[in-house]
């Protein structure tokens, strides 16, 4: 799980705010945050949560997944791989910050397990494992054909 690079957030933020014109409290009334703590995140001093990321994301009329690839969270070279169960995850108000993180170390190492790589894992020619393809193995089945 990549870790939050806020600095960067933060100034996505500020900048996304401008953009749809704005004040800091115009938008911290529209996300149901503080000010203060909108000011925090936009100076790289907080990490804002999944669910604060979301509300932001609405207020300010962008894609949570915008946000949360800005955040950190989600990985944007992934495409579709997976992306609609960890945004499920990380917008359950239900679950807290930590069964989140749990969740989405689980569902990534099942996805291993299975032998589901990555992108950049096909375009190097190997498996999840680190293992290189062989010329008679799919990535569905991980095994060989018989020939």
């Amino acid at each position: 799980m990549a870790s939050l690079n806020v600095g960067n957030l933060g100034e996505f933020l500020r900048e996304q705010r401008r953009t749809a014109q704005l004040s800091l409290r115009q938008l911290a009334d529209a996300a149901g945050v503080s000010n203060p703590y909108l000011s925090q995140i936009e100076r790289g001093l907080r990490k804002p949560s999944a669910e604060i990321l979301q509300q932001l994301a609405k207020a300010l009329r962008i894609s949570a997944e915008t946000l949360y690839v800005q955040a950190g969270i989600l990985d944007e070279r992934r495409g579709l791989d997976g992306v609609e169960v960890q945004t499920a995850i990380l917008t359950d108000p239900a679950l807290n910050e930590r069964q989140k993180q749990v969740l989405l170390q689980i569902y990534e190492s099942f996805r291993k397990e299975n032998g589901l790589v990555s992108r950049e894992d096909r375009a190097a020619g190997g498996h999840a494992d680190g293992r290189e393809a062989d010329a008679h193995e799919t990535e569905a089945d991980d095994g060989p054909h018989a020939t």
